[in-house]
């Protein structure tokens, strides 16, 4: 773990996001599509913790964007190269376009200055997306990622803001995966060696400073 003035020098508001990944109602919302992964997120915390992040980094005026994974009715453009995504083409929710499966889920609040970020393909929210440029126009240098899944998403999520030439910081205790016990291990053997990784009250403790500033 990072000391706190190293950490609060990273999470400058100024040049600071916060991306919450896949953190929509047809995921980990109560009519999940993957039940199994919506449950882990609530039932670890995770969710919730990532909901005060969302509230702090709004409160000290650091950008927040939301990516959400979402495919057209009939699929056009949407990956079918891989396992998942046929799987993802089968299941009983879908995360069709303007549906509530991909709204922000609750306890989660979006406000105006909010910026969400929708791919109707590929794994990662930031290739082939409007992440990087915006995130580049906003003069952010580091990003702070928070979401699920462990498995897939957040690892993309992180390794691509890293070859990108941001700062990743991951609050290990705001993203989900399944079995449970894969979340810390790939935290510990994979992001830490690329990713700043600490713990939602570390961040929330840097951000509550600069809300007392301001």
């Amino acid at each position: 773990m990072p000391s706190q003035n190293r950490l609060a020098e990273q999470l400058d508001p100024a040049t600071t996001a916060l991306l919450t990944v896949e953190c929509q109602q047809g995921v980990v919302g109560p009519g999940s599509a993957l039940p199994e992964l919506a449950e882990e997120a609530r039932s670890s915390g995770a969710l919730d913790r990532i909901a005060l992040l969302v509230g702090a980094a709004h409160r000290a005026g650091v950008q927040v964007l939301h990516a959400v994974a979402e495919r057209r009715p009939d699929g056009r453009g949407a990956n079918s190269n891989a396992r998942l995504f046929r799987a993802a083409g089968r299941l009983p929710v879908q995360q069709h376009s303007g549906t509530a499966a991909v709204r922000i889920a609750a306890p989660i609040e979006v406000a105006a200055e909010d910026l969400v970020v929708r791919r109707l393909h590929g794994l990662s929210p930031l290739a082939g997306t409007d992440v990087d440029a915006l995130l580049r126009n906003l003069g952010c240098r580091t990003l702070v990622v928070t979401g699920v899944s462990a498995n897939v998403a957040v690892p993309n999520a992180v390794f691509d803001a890293v070859n990108l030439g941001y700062t990743a910081v991951v609050p290990s205790d705001a993203i989900a995966g399944v079995p449970a016990d894969y979340t810390p291990a790939v935290v510990r053997n994979t992001l830490a060696l690329v990713a700043t990784v600490t713990r939602t009250d570390d961040v929330l403790a840097c951000w509550a400073g600069d809300a007392i500033r301001e």
